[in-house]
Parts: C-alpha cells; sequence; structure tokens
C-alpha cells in the first residue's frame, strides 16, 4: 500500500481527551492498492479518539458504498459497507502487533497511518458471498447471458436406474 498522507492523524503534542476526524475514503484510495478486490468506492469514516499519556483508543464508524465484482457473474456489483470498528494503539519501545485491535508504535513515531487500518475494515465488512440481488420477481440481477453460459456448462447429473431401485429397497427395509 503506498502512503497516503490524507488518512494519517498526528498525536504528538495533542492533549489527552477525546478528538473528532472525519475521512472520505473514495476511489483514489482503491486504485493505488494493487490487486485490491474493491475497485471503487465511496466510504465515510468517523473516528472519535480518547488519548491519554501513552494510549490512543480509536473509535471508527464507517459507513458507504463500494464496487467490487460478482462471484457469480464477474460484472460489476455495488455493494453497502456500514459498521463499527475499534483500534487501539499503545506508545512502547517498538512496532508490535499485540491482536488484530492493538498496536503498539515506538515512541518515536509522531503520528498514526489509517490507510492500512481503513483498508482492512472496508474488507471485513464485505458479506462473504459477493452477488447480484434477485429483483422483485425473484430473477437473478447478475447478467443473463453470463447465467445462461454457467448454466451450459454446469454438469448435470446422470441417474442410474440402479440406484433408483436400490434406493426403494432401502426405503422398504426402514419402514
Amino acid at each position: 500500500m503506498t502512503r497516503q498522507d490524507k488518512y494519517r492523524i498526528a498525536f504528538t503534542g495533542l492533549k489527552p481527551g477525546t478528538h473528532s476526524y472525519s475521512f472520505r475514503v473514495g476511489n483514489g484510495f482503491f486504485e493505488q492498492i494493487r490487486d485490491a478486490e474493491i475497485t471503487a468506492g465511496d466510504v465515510t469514516v468517523e473516528v472519535t479518539m480518547v488519548k491519554e499519556e501513552r494510549m490512543m483508543d480509536l473509535h471508527l464508524e464507517l459507513s458507504g458504498n463500494v464496487r467490487v465484482v460478482c462471484d457469480r457473474c464477474n460484472e460489476p456489483l455495488e455493494i453497502g459497507v456500514k459498521g463499527p470498528e475499534r483500534l487501539i494503539v499503545k506508545i512502547g519501545d517498538h512496532w508490535e502487533e499485540e491482536s488484530e485491535d492493538v498496536q503498539v508504535v515506538p515512541d518515536t513515531m509522531h503520528e498514526i497511518d489509517l490507510a492500512p487500518f481503513l483498508y482492512e475494515y472496508i474488507h471485513l465488512l464485505l458479506p462473504a458471498r459477493r452477488v447480484h440481488p434477485d429483483d422483485g420477481n425473484g430473477h437473478s440481477g447478475c447478467n443473463p447471458e453470463v447465467l445462461k453460459k454457467l448454466e451450459e456448462l454446469s454438469p448435470h447429473p446422470h441417474r442410474d436406474s440402479r440406484w433408483e431401485a436400490l434406493n426403494r429397497l432401502k426405503n422398504i427395509t426402514n419402514s
């Protein structure tokens, strides 16, 4: 991920207490990421940071839309993302990831770059299966030509009548 200065929060010299920040993650953010699943997006990130002497507790609220590729038809698909995330940043003497939401940064650091965390948080808000939703009539929103081709290429099970006879015997003995 390339350096994106607009997602940095300087914390040196910041008084203890609550501080608020707002970021907009747009197309330029995703375009700079090589081989990204998300091709475009518009996500608003509201950050509330509680700064203490040697620690920062960041509460992030993400909401917006991103464009990914449909898992079924490989066409662009807009998906809404919305949810909270939390990041705790401790000041220490070296870099360390204590857990997925607790980071230790060296005391020589003066700012925290949220870009890699934003990238990860947005991805975590995506559903596991990304397909076009059905329309009001129950028809898939996927490209109909692709669906037709998938149907042509999908294997159709061949029924062997011998198995049917065995299944009938099995059903008789279970009754």
